[in-house]
């Protein structure tokens, strides 16, 4: 085993594979020259970038422009942003992308794992963390091999036509070709992932990974060849995974059929109800439930299995017959038959199997030999309603298992395959949760990882395809294969091995099959970081750092195998966090399908909407949760995307020249990370800087849990809500009407501080936007992406977040009484602020806000601790406990006009009243009437009812200012 400070490691092993994670400060630094290829100090940029064509500046563009998205994203990659940067020190983190088919193109379940990936690797980074995610794609055996044999056909040729290695050339140039489309479209995301460490399930370090984990596995006495029954697939003839396996609802038919009993009268017989009759020819029992009295006597006796010309079979009793299905006579097919094939097992049934792997039926089945399956069951039934044995076939709705591949229907069959022991193996996967060195999140799923863990069957892992790593075994020509075979690393080691044993002259070939694709990938977090060729006690070092976030859909085919495997090969669990996302769904809820025509294409979205919008919609989800996607989400997201643009544009043309050297450095000296210069701050401005620091407190803690819809949405709100529509609107009071260029300086400086956290936290969700807003603020150097993050626990003052939210409240009232009374927007009008001295105070030191944002006439503006006198002549706003607004009324609006035009109003409404009272005052309306349409009239009536009373009570209001007369 190579150390990582051997000469041989270093030498034999090259660069691209060096292991950053064993290079961290936490250890030492290895001094040797290659190294430096793998750390680098990102390259200061100052906000002049724009001038170099990636990016474009707000003050310019009217919006932001998608299209730069992938000019920003070569900009990262070319300045090495995506390596680890092992100069700051601290623990690494790391995260393994789960392996797409190299098959594969983008679809949404692939949008959602980049995008969470992507903003766990992006947060990790600006903390300071050295990150790494490791890309790469997935082999694929059935789905890639099953892609060229379609291309083949298409020209003519079959797979039988070419030699196995002619073959796997043309899979290798398919690959070339076509196998790096999904990297392509990953990177379109904003996937920043060291693509210099991009790997392949084939390449040579994986490869010699699944040999060595076979080979070790082999020796342990954990992997073992049996005949027992798989899941196979008759058109590509192999063995298939559980997971490759997906059940639908589907019409068919239940047959009965009639089984005599042997030695009984014309009338003894037992009727059978199965969805498969041509399985019958490996019928070796029939049971029935041990306490049905109808079959009772026929216990311990023998049936005759129809066309087999007389063959016999024991008549038994299990619990597992249902007595309510069909007739309640269950037939044993236990070749043919998942839970037949267990019972048989149990008691000691043969099992005999009547078909062939190209799902046509074998000798066995007699006359009905050669057929298809699907065939036969045809014939089968026509012969049996001829001979009397058919009753009755009636539609019905069944299970039916289809290849997730190839869509054909799989077939339970006995077959001599390769398997790995997985008690042993899930013990140790069980214990490490239960000790806690692993955390599934959401930690429900523990309850099912540990339910499927402790009732785990032996794992099938041979595969009968050629595209794939070959099984390490090789079979002595001339024995028997399943007696006398080796196990080695190469050819050349298995042909040592049999020379030592059986002589010089001796002839060795090796096992056709291939392993299973989940083989190889549950060996993937950690032979992309270097095993077998660093030991495990260098990944002891780094492996509590790791982050793994995956689909729970595949929790347990995969998930769970890489914890076992990583336990076996390195004493140590591969991951110490996996995060479970759920399922994204259309916008009714439905599972995605091209059946259903509702399948999105995200490049599609991204076109639209952009990346940072389709990213943010797909973070907006709750861990392990379905997800239904809308299109009103992503184009609410798109105007979340231009609002932070227009937010960007407005801070941008407010600042000074950025030729006005003197003005920055005044700007860039204001400081608000200790509580006196906050509260040295007037009343907005420490407002928005202390709902900032709550904010950058919530947004770190809300990361570090993983819990990124929560960072999403609380963003979402303090910047649209917050910064947006409140300090935005309120800085333009300072900026623009104040005399004091100090005033204005501290609004400027606040806008660039708030302005620039906002991007920082946003920036793991929407990574290009805000990094094309981050270059283009004056004297910030360096990317976005791997500036620091915010400092968190910074002083907040509670008493100036509640004084301007009663700015806030009094501004939304005086607004809601403008609306109500239909004022013209760029119409000012009177106020009279009423509140205790010491509100007074406060308010009154924001009356440009308030009178800015309330559009009030400053001049006629008053704050007083008394009514006004016309206090009977105004309309009456309390905005909170203590403070009160008074709005005359004739200064609002015409009240004589008004009081006309609510009379008019006032008389259509009633009129529409008693045209819905009198419908539900008819009979007849009511008994012939739809519940629905019974239930509109009634809600109706009650919504106009409610309107009417609000207009007679702003008449009687407008009526008692005595400003009208009574003739009116």
């Amino acid at each position: 085993m190579a150390s990582l400070a051997s000469p041989s490691f270093l030498s034999s092993y090259s660069v691209y594979r060096l292991n950053p994670l064993l290079c961290s400060q936490r250890r030492r630094v290895i001094k040797v020259p290659c190294l430096h290829l793998h750390r680098f100090t990102p390259r200061l940029l100052s906000a002049a970038a724009s001038q170099n064509g990636v990016f474009t500046s707000p003050t310019t563009e009217k919006s932001f422009d998608f299209n730069s998205e992938e000019r920003i994203y070569s900009w990262w990659e070319s300045q090495g942003y995506f390596k680890p940067n092992f100069d700051r020190g601290g623990d690494p983190f790391v995260i393994s992308m789960p392996p797409p088919n190299v098959t594969g193109s983008l679809h949404m379940g692939h949008a959602l794992f980049v995008t969470l990936e992507d903003i766990m690797v992006r947060y990790h980074r600006m903390k300071g963390r050295a990150t790494l995610w490791v890309p790469g794609t997935d082999h694929a055996g059935i789905a890639t091999q099953l892609v060229v044999e379609r291309m083949l056909a298409s020209e003519g040729v079959k797979r039988a036509d070419l030699s196995r290695e002619e073959f796997i050339n043309r899979v290798w140039e398919w690959k070339e070709k076509y196998g790096g489309t999904i990297t392509k479209q990953i990177k379109r995301l904003g996937a920043s992932c060291d693509w210099t460490r991009e790997h392949f399930t084939l390449d040579d370090q994986l490869s010699r990974a699944v040999v060595e984990a076979f080979v070790r596995l082999h020796e342990k006495g954990l992997i073992y060849q049996g005949s027992y029954m798989v899941n196979w697939s008759p058109s590509l003839q192999t063995a298939v995974s559980d997971l490759e396996v997906e059940y639908s609802e589907e019409s068919g038919f239940l047959y009965y059929i009639k089984y005599r009993v042997a030695g009984g009268s014309r009338n003894d017989f037992l009727t059978i109800a199965t969805t498969r009759p041509e399985t019958l020819f490996g019928d070796t029992a029939i049971a029935v439930h041990p306490q049905d009295d109808r079959y009772a006597k026929y216990i311990g006796s023998q049936a005759i299995v129809p066309m087999t010309f007389g063959r016999h079979v024991p008549i038994i009793c299990s619990k597992q017959v249902d007595k309510e299905f069909g007739t309640g006579v269950l037939k044993i097919s236990p070749g043919h038959d998942h839970n037949d094939y267990f019972l048989a097992r149990k008691t000691g049934l043969p099992i005999l199997n009547v078909m062939n792997k190209d799902g046509t039926l074998n000798e066995v089945a007699g006359l009905y030999c050669g057929l298809d399956r699907f065939e036969a069951r045809k014939k089968l039934w026509m012969d049996l309603e001829e001979s009397g044995l058919a009753v009755k076939k009636e539609p019905h709705m069944i299970r039916v298992p289809r290849s997730q591949r190839g869509g054909e229907i799989i077939e339970p069959l006995v077959s001599k395959q390769w398997f790995v022991t997985m008690e042993t193996l899930a013990e140790k996967a069980l214990s490490v949760v239960e000790k806690g060195d692993l955390h599934i999140m959401p930690e429900r799923f523990e309850k099912i990882y540990n339910h499927w863990l402790s009732n785990i069957k032996d794992w099938c892992i041979s595969r009968q395809l050629w595209w794939g790593h070959r099984i390490p075994v090789w079979y002595i020509l001339g024995k028997d294969c399943e007696e006398e075979y080796i196990v080695a690393r190469s050819p050349d080691a298995a042909l040592r091995k049999a020379q030592e044993k059986y002589g010089k002259g001796v002839e060795i070939y090796q096992d056709p099959d291939v392993l299973d694709t989940w083989f190889s990938s549950a060996l993937w977090p950690f032979s992309t970081l270097g095993w077998p060729d660093v030991s495990a006690e260098d990944f002891k070092r780094f492996y509590p750092t790791t982050m793994l976030e995956t689909g729970h859909d595949i929790l347990f085919f995969w998930v769970a195998r890489m914890v076992m495997l990583g336990i076996e090969f390195t004493g140590n669990v591969p991951f110490s966090y996996v995060y479970l996302h759920g399922l994204i769904r259309d916008s009714q809820g439905r599972k995605m399908s091209k059946t259903l025509g509702n399948v999105t294409d995200p490049l599609d979205m991204i076109k639209e909407f952009g990346s940072d919008a389709l990213r943010f919609t797909l973070a907006l989800g709750t861990a392990g949760q379905d997800l239904n996607l809308s299109i009103e989400r992503l184009a609410s997201n798109k105007a979340f995307t231009n609002k932070l643009w227009n937010a960007g544009k407005f801070v941008l043309q407010n600042f000074p020249s950025g030729s006005d050297s003197s003005a920055w450095d005044t700007l860039l000296t204001y400081k608000f990370d200790d509580e006196d210069s906050l509260l040295s701050l007037p009343l907005a401005e420490c407002w928005v800087v202390s709902k900032l620091h709550l904010l950058i407190d919530f947004a770190t803690a809300s990361y570090d849990k993983y819990s990124f819809g929560e960072v999403a949405r609380e963003t979402y709100d303090f910047f649209w809500s917050d910064f947006a529509d409140w300090y935005i609107e309120a800085s333009k009071a300072r900026i623009y009407q104040s005399d004091d260029s100090s005033i204005a300086s501290v609004a400027q400086a606040v806008l660039l501080y708030v302005f620039e956290n906002i991007l920082k936290i946003l920036h793991p969700f929407m990574p290009f936007v805000t990094e094309e807003l981050w270059q283009a603020l004056p004297y910030r150097k360096g990317a976005l992406m791997v500036s620091s993050w915010p400092r968190t626990s910074l002083p907040t003052h509670s008493n100036s977040i509640k004084r301007f939210e009663n700015v806030q409240a009094l501004t939304r009232a005086i607004r809601n009484a403008r609306a109500e009374y239909s004022v013209v927007p760029a119409k000012r009008i009177s106020a009279t602020i009423v509140a205790s001295p010491e509100v007074i105070q406060y308010i009154s030191t924001e009356k440009e806000v308030l009178a800015l944002l309330s559009r009030l006439d400053l001049q006629s503006t008053h704050f007083t601790e008394f009514l006004p006198r016309d206090a009977n002549k105004s309309i009456h706003l309390v905005a909170d406990e203590g403070l009160e607004a008074y709005l005359p009324l004739a200064d609002m609006v015409d009240i004589t006009a008004e009081v006309q035009r609510l009379c008019k109003r006032l008389s259509k409404m009633e009129g529409e009243y008693e045209g819905l009272i009198a419908r539900l005052s008819s009979p007849k309306f009511l008994e012939k009437a739809p519940a629905e349409v019974l239930r509109g009239v009634q809600e109706k009536a009650v919504e106009v009812e409610e309107k009417i009373n609000l207009t007679k009570n702003r008449l009687s209001f407008l009526k008692s200012a005595a400003f009208v007369s009574d003739t009116v």
